[in-house]
Formats: C-alpha cells, structure tokens, sequence
C-alpha cells in the first residue's frame, strides 16, 4: 500500500544530499569512467567519413554585349525565394543524380552498393531472412539511395546560393560528386536553353512565312479599297473632300462677317443722313479722301467768317459769299456719305450672294465628305490590319534573327554559376574523438550525480524534520537491546495528528454505529505531581490504578477517535499481548490499523507474521527499504503490522530524528497507529507522542514493578494512563473463531 508522507513537516538536508556524492565519488567516477571509455572506443574503430561542398550563385548570366536591343537587366525577372527553392530540388533530382552516378562509375564501390562487397555475416543474415536480400533491388537505384543519404542540398537563407554538400568515407570521392552535381546542374540547364532556343526558331520559321503572305494581303487590300472608293488624300494625311469643306467653311464664314459689316455700316450711315446727324461718327464717311477735303475746306471757310465778322457786318457780300460756299460744302458732304452709304449696300448685297453660293457648295461637300468618312473607316480597319500584321512579323523576324545567331554561334549563358567548388577534406568531420570522449565523461558524470542525488532523496536519508514543525529533532541514540526501549530525550512539546482532509473517518462511523452509550475504558489515577516514586507510594498507586479488558480498550480508543495508541509493558513480551489485541479489535471494527513493533525482540510482530526476517523498522530508519517494503499484513486480521525489521540496529539508531517524521506519515495514512514500545519509560516514548495519543500499561498481574512504572508515567506528564490485561483473551498466535487463517 502506499503511505502519504507529511510532507509540510519535513525539508530536504541539502548537507545530507550532496553528502551523498562525496559518499559515492567511487562509484560515480568508475562509471563515468567505462562510459567514457567506450565512447572512446566506439569512436576510435568508428568508420571516419568526409565532408566538402560546393556553391552555387543563381544570376543572371547575360552580357552586355549581347543582350538584344531595347532590352535591358530589368527586362528579365530574377528568381525569388521559390524559385531558387525549386532550383534546389532541380540539383538533387534524379537525372542528375543519375548522370554523376555513370560519370564516376559509383556503382562498383562498395559505400555505395553493399552488394559489391557484402560481408559474411550479412550474407548469412540474408539466407536467413533476417534481412532483406539488396539484390532484389536494381543497381541504380541502391546507388541512389545511398548518395540521398549522403548528399545535402540546401538554400543559404535570405541568399540565392545553393550549397551542395556530399560526405564520404573516400576525401577525394567527398569533393569529386559535389563538383560533379554542380557541372551536371549546369549543363542540364545549358542544354534547356539549346532545347528552348531550337523550339523558338522551329516555331518561328512558319510562323513567319505565314506573317509574310498575310501582310502583303492586308497592304493589297488597303490599295485595292482605296482606289475603288476614290478617296483621294489632302494635306495632313486627310481626305480630299474633307478638306475641302474645311476650307469652305472658313471662307463661308468670313464673307458673313464682311457682308454684316457691311450692311451695318450702311444702316449707321443711312439714319445719320436721314436724322440730320453727324457723319463724323462713321468710320467709313471719314476715311473717304473727298470728304477729307471737303472738311477742310469747310474748317478754312470757318476761319475766314470768323476773321471777317470782327470787322464785317453779318449782311456783308463777303461775309454772304462765303456762307453761301459753306452750306455748299454741306450739300457736296452729304452727297458724298450717300454715294458710300450705297456702295456699303451694294457691297452687302455682293457679299449676301457670295454667302448663297458657299452655303450650296458646303452643303454639297458635306455629302460627299459623310460619304468619304464612311469609306474612310472601312480604309482604317484594313490599313490597322496590315500594319499590326507587319508590327509582328517584324517582332517575330528580329527574334528569329537572335535565335539563329545563337544558335550559331552555340552561346547560351545559364543563370548559375560556381564560385566555390570543393576541395578534398584533410580532416574527417566524423567521428570527433575528443569531443565525444570529453561529452560522454561530463554527460555520464551528471547522470550519476543525479541519479545518486535521487536515491538519497527517495531513501529518505536527506530528509530532516522542518524548522518549523511541531516535532523536536530527536538525537541519535543506540537501538536498544533486550526489553529495553528506545532512551531518547523528552520533547518540548508533541507534534500533532494530521489527517487527510479528503477521507472520511472511519472512526466516526464506528462511533455512531454503538447502539449504547458506554463509559471510558480506564480509570485515570491520581499520583503526586512531582518527585520519584519511593516504596511508601508504590502501594497506594497499585490500589488507585483499576484494570481493563481488552475490549474496554478498544472501546475507549474508537469513542474518544485517538490517533495513536502507545503500550508500555513492564513486565516484559508476554505483556506485549494487549497491543496485537487492542490492534486486532480495532482493525475488526472497520478502521485502519497499522501495528508498529518497537520492541526489541520482536514480541509484538511475532505472532501475527510467519517470519522473523521481513523487513521492518530498523531498515526503515537505515533507509535500506521504503514504506511500501515493511508494512505487511496481519495473518489473523485486517491489521497492517511493521516488524523490527533485519537491519542494523546501531545504524538505524543513527537515524532515529527520522522516527516522528514516521510516525507523523503512519498517522496521516492509517485511522489508529498501535505502538508497542516494551519495558521501557517516560522518556523512551516521548518522541511518539503526539495528539490524539492514548497510552496504555499493559500487566499481566499486578505487583510493584507495574506500580512503579504507572507512577513514573503519571508523574512524568501521562495522567490519563490506563492499565490493560491480556489475561482471558487467547493468544495472539491462534487464529481467533470465524477470522481468516492467511492474510
């Protein structure tokens, strides 16, 4: 079964722990030693193997001087992460592989094909069918297989250089199949541009004598519509009638400007003559020369009134003369302006007839000029025709021309080259003797430093009780001889009981399972508070204490729920009788019952086992068994019982702090833990007690040495003793009416 330790009320001793190593130095480097050793060993007769590689630069590889016309490096796309991607797979493809493999004969090598040289044992592993017959396979293959297993081709991230990398158990073969992978992958793409440049010009010959026979019939077209439509061209490139109207159209427009010019000048000319106005505000009746000099003439007469009418009278012949030849000039000035304003009007009219005549002609050019547009679309469709068809045939003649001159002259440059072949490698990458040796001695060492550290730790040998548990560090004392108990130290103070708080007390149930209330088993007696117990105190103290029977017990340690249970017995082993008794009934009642056997001879845990030797106690402390090693099965009951033990009793005593740790985990995973302690006193079970704990003084008959053991009890801090017999119980060795006979 499993026993859950208390695990807040210990620590681990990092002193105990890393004590251990210096324990088992020996051990530790004997180990390391051997492992060390035979790394050596395996490395030294290890087959060596050799690594070397080689690069690639994928770039475009096109010169300057021959790169067609109108093209230039950004013309051509530049292979992106997938496509320097792919080219890897392309270098470790089978074709290639393939060619290398023939080129350097791998197949009559025996790193290459077992078969060449297959050892004995693998002949034999073979005809026994233990192993696959590599005969059945084809050459070419198992030389593949073997060069995949050897070859790495990767891309350097964030690059376009593809790293060929090949190991070997031959130097010269680990630099020559890389060089040659990289000479196959570029001949394999030299001769993909051959093949894709022989397909271009095989493809373009037809296509160009086709191109060539559909020109000339798109150009013979475009003649042939243009004669039969009449279209005859004008200047800038258009139609002959459309330019025509063009032009009409400007001269219609400029003789409607001069025709209304006209027309409104002769109106203002006509209605200043009839109002009597002025005629100076005309423009044309002022430019005309005659006008001109008849105005002067007027203004000089002007003068000469005027110079004559300062010494002259109004009725003066002179003065009346010249009067007379002003109003002359008026007439003579407006006889004029009517001559111009009728030459404006015959200039008009002139002007309105030209007008007629242009507008016909317009209209008529326009029909012919819709009729020439028409035809002109159709003209234009058949002349786009012939020139998209000669566009491309002159596209496909300038590529033909390049594809036969490379052709020629067998240059085809592939965008990859080597920069960095490799070279044989003097040293093998496998195996590193050192490293590996040097790596199996510290790897080995840690391994054992912590397995040894865990060993300590499981054993319990590095746990110590916790600073600040409830239980006192108990010192090391010697393991106690015949009916002698353990002589520890009393403590300060008693741990308590922990109990899961997840599990139901069984102690409970029983408890409300009594069908009558009945009264504490014992009788506490009272005894002096201080001072030994002399002979004068032994007779009252054996008159005081009263006796019980076992079931008494029993009763009073599932009513009052105790945790432990511990038996002193003065009077030797047969007194140890009560504790196998008490363990049993209680155990019959339902609870969980462990029976610890401190005794030093074993009188408790002899009746219930069928041997001396199980493990017990003793190998608990010395850490030479686990829990689940000494607890074992009462033969009679359900009782769980934890012998002396067979180890040593000196060292195990070395150990004895360990025991309220124990103690603490029996109580925490059993319902009562049953203690026989033996002749022994006060002090010898200080360090087993705790809460809950009831003990008890087991007699066979009363006499003093009883009395006197009572009393030190009471006395030393125990007033609730109680005094159990054995006596009209059977042995403990007998199997009891009705209970099993095995466990």
């Amino acid at each position: 079964m499993s026993v859950q330790s208390a695990a807040a009320d210990v620590d681990v001793d990092l002193r105990q722990l890393f004590a251990s190593l210096a324990r088992n130095w020996l051990r530790i480097l004997a180990v390391a030693l051997v492992v060390t050793g035979l790394a050596f060993a395996l490395t030294w007769l290890a087959t060596p193997h050799y690594r070397a590689e080689t690069r690639l630069l994928i770039e475009t590889r096109e010169s300057v001087y021959t790169r067609p016309d109108g093209t230039n490096d950004n013309d051509k796309p530049i292979l992106d992460e997938e496509g320097v991607t792919s080219q890897v797979e392309v270098i470790s493809s089978t074709d290639i592989l393939k060619q290398v493999a023939q080129k350097l004969d791998l197949s009559r090598l025996p790193e290459f094909d077992e078969t060449a040289d297959m050892p004995p044992l693998s002949r034999l592993l073979v005809v026994a069918g233990l192993k696959s017959d590599p005969n059945e396979i084809p050459p070419e293959e198992r030389v593949l297989t073997k060069m995949r297993e050897k070859l790495n081709v990767y891309r350097v991230e964030k690059s376009r250089v593809i790293v060929i990398q090949f190991s070997s158990e031959d130097p010269r073969l680990a630099a020559e199949i890389p060089n040659a992978i990289a000479d196959a992958y570029i001949s394999v793409q030299g001769n993909a541009n051959i093949e894709s440049n022989s397909a271009a010009t095989d493809w373009l010959a037809p296509e160009i004598a086709d191109l060539s026979k559909r020109v000339r019939d798109a150009e013979a077209k475009v003649a042939s519509y243009r004669a039969q439509s009449d279209l005859l061209m004008g200047g800038n490139n258009s139609v002959l009638a459309t330019q025509q109207l063009s032009e009409l159209s400007s001269e219609l427009s400029r003789v409607r400007a001069n025709r209304a010019s006209a027309a409104a000048t002769a109106d203002s000319v006509r209605r200043a003559l009839q109002n009597g106005g002025s005629l100076d505000a005309v423009p044309e009746v002022l430019s005309s020369e005659l006008i001109q000099r008849l105005r002067e003439r007027q203004v000089e007469l002007k003068t000469n009134i005027a110079d004559l009418s300062t010494s002259l009278l109004d009725n003066h012949p002179r003065i009346r003369a010249l009067r007379s030849q002003l109003a002359d000039l008026d007439r003579q000035i407006r006889s004029e302006a009517e001559k111009i304003m009728k030459g404006l009007m015959t200039q008009a009219q002139t002007a309105q007839a030209r007008e007629n005549q242009l507008v016909a002609d317009v209209n008529t050019l326009k029909a012919a000029s819709a009729r020439a547009g028409d035809q002109q679309v159709e003209l234009d469709a058949l002349q786009r025709e012939a020139t998209a068809q000669r566009q491309l045939l002159e596209s496909y003649l300038t590529r033909y021309r390049e594809a036969s001159s490379r052709q020629d002259s067998n240059y085809l440059p592939v965008d990859a080259r080597v920069f960095s072949r490799a070279v044989a490698p003097s040293q093998p990458y496998f195996p590193k003797i050192l490293p590996i040796a040097g790596a199996a001695f510290v790897g080995s060492l840690l391994v054992m430093a912590i397995v040894t550290l865990l060993q300590e730790l499981f054993s319990g040998r590095a746990m110590r009780p916790a600073a600040g548990a409830r239980f006192e560090r108990i010192e090391q004392v010697a393991m106690p001889v015949a009916h002698e108990p353990f002589d520890q130290e009393p403590p300060d103070h008693e741990p308590p009981n922990q109990e899961p708080a997840d599990i139901e007390d069984p102690r409970d149930r029983t408890a409300q399972a009594q069908a009558e209330p009945q009264a504490a088993a014992a009788a506490p007696a009272t005894a002096p508070a201080t001072g030994p117990a002399t002979g004068d105190d032994v007779g009252p103290a054996r008159r005081s204490l009263g006796e019980v029977e076992i079931d008494k017990a029993v009763e009073k340690l599932i009513t009052t729920g105790a945790a432990r249970a511990i038996f002193v017995s003065p009077e030797g082993d047969e007194a140890a009788a009560s504790a196998v008794l008490v363990a049993r009934e209680v155990s019959d009642a339902g609870l969980r019952v462990l029976l610890l056997d401190l005794t030093a001879s074993g009188a408790a845990s002899r009746p219930t086992l069928d041997s001396r030797l199980f493990p017990g106690i003793t190998d608990l402390l010395a850490s030479e068994a686990q829990f689940s090693d000494v607890i074992h099965v009462d033969l009679y009951s359900d009782c769980h019982v934890i012998p002396v033990g067979t180890a040593d009793p000196v060292r195990a005593m070395r150990a004895a702090d360990r025991l309220p740790i124990i103690m603490q985990s029996l109580t925490t995973a059993y319902d009562l833990v049953v203690v026989e302690c033996g002749p022994t006193d006060a002090q010898g079970i200080s360090r087993l007690v705790g809460e809950g704990t009831e003990v008890f003084l087991s007699l066979l008959e009363p006499n003093d040495e009883v009395a006197q053991a009572a009393v030190e009890l009471i006395e030393s801090g125990y007033p609730d003793l109680t005094l159990v017999t054995p006596v009209g119980h059977q042995t403990p060795g007998t199997p009891l009416p009705g209970r099993r006979s095995a466990a």
